[in-house]
């Protein structure tokens, strides 16, 4: 159960980290990190001061955002990290939430195969049903 409670807390993590990312000017939301979200106060890492400082004062400006959106927040704290990625480093893609494919749909794509000529478009239905048959 405690491998739950790790995945919705990094889920959170992750929703809030795109959420602030968003709102922020690209350069600054390129390096700037959730660090931790706890009582209502959202502890944001960044990699130097001069962006420490551009963050305390986007910081209302950020609250007011993300409770409009629903987060329960009061506060924002910022934090100076050496080690974080400097700006131009690349920014994680967002989790995507994959469905698996249903009968209907495999035996769609089945029907598809046995239309196709042999080619680049029969090799990739091909792999999505080896795919999605041993899931």
């Amino acid at each position: 159960m405690r491998g739950a409670g790790v995945l919705a807390t990094a889920r959170k993590h992750l929703q809030i980290q795109y959420a602030v990312a968003a709102i922020l000017p690209a350069p600054l939301g390129a390096v700037c990190q959730v660090g931790k979200l706890e009582n209502q106060c959202l502890h944001l890492v960044v990699p130097s001061a001069a962006h420490a400082a551009k963050m305390r004062q986007l910081a209302p400006r950020i609250a007011r955002t993300l409770a409009d959106q629903g987060w329960n927040l009061n506060e924002i704290a910022v934090k100076v990290q050496a080690g974080l990625p400097k700006p131009g480093a690349r920014q994680p893609r967002p989790p995507t939430e994959a469905q698996p494919l249903g009968d209907t749909a495999l035996g769609a794509f089945e029907t598809l195969q046995g239309n196709l000529r042999p080619g680049p478009l029969a090799d990739a239905v091909a792999k999505l049903l080896k795919h999605h048959k041993s899931s």
